[in-house]
């Protein structure tokens, strides 16, 4: 049987990832076969970040951080440096955890940097417990991410015998223990508070905040950094070239470059390594170095900006930045990382009842709002489907939205159009985002493609007869 030929630009040794032109300050690594390997990281400059970081102060390896303005990239955003710097003075140990447990819907970008360059996020978990002060590391892996778990497995034995992890690394005074756990595959411990508990052996379920932020009482009660894979891989290449150096790439409020994994009715889906903040959505899309246009050439009906979690964008949004001020107040986020582009053709009643059927799933149940509202939304939306929906049921959804997120509040976006949406971040009623995360994709197909749930919507809404019972015997 023939090989089958891959679209021009794809590697065929990294599935999705596509070499597109541009600076890769973290996928540099993937164009080599044995990109995984410490021999590969270390022809490759690998570790000189950890080296530079043991020849200063913890101090200053922690100030080089937040002066390079490192973004979280796991979908809040917040700032790295800034985040190590919320534990308590004084309070040990401390403990450092990596979110690998990557699982929304259309995300992929950190299981290939675990399976393409495992050695490059070691060294950031490396350079993160020296800033801090952290002796003890938690590697918290999806399990159905085989591949990855087995790279970085494979990677932490050679750290630990080329002397890069573990006792007086490099020579040096300082000690790291790493720990490689793998989850169960549940959705909802991607959130941090639900990892930490898995972590600890318990179910995976958020707890309240405050008083549980991670920082002061985070893993066995002890502060705790929780920090993303894509977020850690940036600092041995930020210590080797310096902030300055990081900060010439991307925009000034978001430096520095980002992953962004292209799924959906694109001509060339995959892993893009983008300028922060300066790449649009509508360069992502047609751009010759990127997805190169819609595919067969269809035309762009809707987008979801950042993960399934997001609320969706459309035409009118293509020339915004891949930037994520920005992208919230024009109503929507970058969250993952995870973009889902559909075009003409495809039935948005569908699309969102896919949707909110994951997150019905993946609901954890701590929480009544999120348990019982997002089966009421999954049933609602299939019984429309089904040809059984009735005019009351769009406003019932919405209705059953609002106890989930109140709102939806008026945004920029939407006020020329006379429309409403959910804004970022939601507010809720719930402990953690999964149940406004189901609310996002309803929102926004009934706001924009009403029309299209109310084609299939042939039943009327029941009658009430007053009936008077004067005179009837009892």
């Amino acid at each position: 049987m023939a090989e089958p030929t891959l679209p021009d630009g794809y590697i065929a040794h990294a599935p999705g990832f596509i070499a597109n032109a541009g600076p890769k300050l973290i996928t540099g690594r993937f164009a080599h076969e044995d990109s995984f390997t410490l021999e590969r990281f270390l022809a490759t400059g690998g570790y000189q970040g950890l080296r530079t970081a043991l020849g200063r102060a913890p101090a200053e390896v922690h100030a080089e951080v937040r002066e390079a303005t490192l973004l979280g990239r796991g979908g809040a955003g917040f700032p790295a440096g800034v985040k190590w710097g919320f534990c308590p003075e004084g309070v040990w140990p401390r403990y450092l955890v990596v979110n690998g447990d990557e699982s929304e819907p259309g995300t992929y970008k950190d299981r290939l940097l675990m399976e393409r360059d495992p050695h490059q996020l070691i060294e950031g978990m490396l350079i993160a417990c020296y800033a801090v002060g952290l002796s003890q590391a938690f590697l918290y892996v999806r399990g159905e991410m085989a591949l990855a778990q087995e790279r970085l497995a494979t990677a932490l034995d050679e750290a630990y015998a080329a002397g890069y992890v573990g006792a007086e690394i490099c020579g040096s005074n300082f000690s790291v223990d790493v720990v490689l756990h793998w989850g169960a595959g549940a959705y909802i411990v991607g959130e941090e508070t639900a990892l930490i508990e898995s972590l600890e052996g318990n179910r995976g379920m958020p707890r309240l905040k405050p008083p549980y932020f991670p920082a002061a009482i985070g893993l066995y009660g002890q502060p705790t950094i929780v920090n993303n894979v894509e977020t850690l891989a940036n600092l041995g290449w930020i210590l080797a070239n310096g902030a300055d150096a990081y900060k010439g790439h991307g925009s000034e409020a978001s430096p520095g470059t980002r992953l962004f994994a292209v799924s959906g009715h694109v001509r060339r889906p995959g892993i893009y390594e983008v300028e922060h903040g300066v790449t649009t959505f509508r360069e992502l899309f047609y751009g010759d170095n990127f997805c190169r246009g819609i595919r067969d050439g269809h035309e762009l009906k809707t987008f979801i900006p950042g993960g399934a979690s997001a609320p969706w964008f459309f035409e009118e949004h293509l020339d915004l930045p891949l930037e994520g001020q920005v992208v919230s107040e024009a109503g929507s986020m970058l969250g993952s990382g995870a973009i889902v582009v559909m075009d003409e053709t495809t039935d948005t009643v569908k699309a969102c009842l896919r949707l909110v059927q994951f997150f019905a799933r993946e609901s954890c149940g701590k929480c009544s709002p999120c348990r019982e509202g997002t089966g009421w939304q999954e049933q609602i939306l299939q019984r429309i489907l089904d040809g059984h929906g009735r005019p009351s049921d769009l406003d019932l959804l919405l209705d059953i939205g609002d106890n989930i997120s109140p709102g939806p509040y008026p945004v920029a976006a939407f006020a020329d159009q006379g429309l409403d949406a959910v804004p970022f971040p939601p507010r809720q009623t719930t402990i953690c985002p999964l149940g406004p995360s189901a609310v996002a994709p309803i929102v926004s197909t009934i706001r924009r493609f009403r029309h299209e749930f109310e084609t299939r919507i042939t039943r009327r809404d029941p009658i009430t007869v007053a009936v008077s019972v004067e005179g009837v015997a009892s």
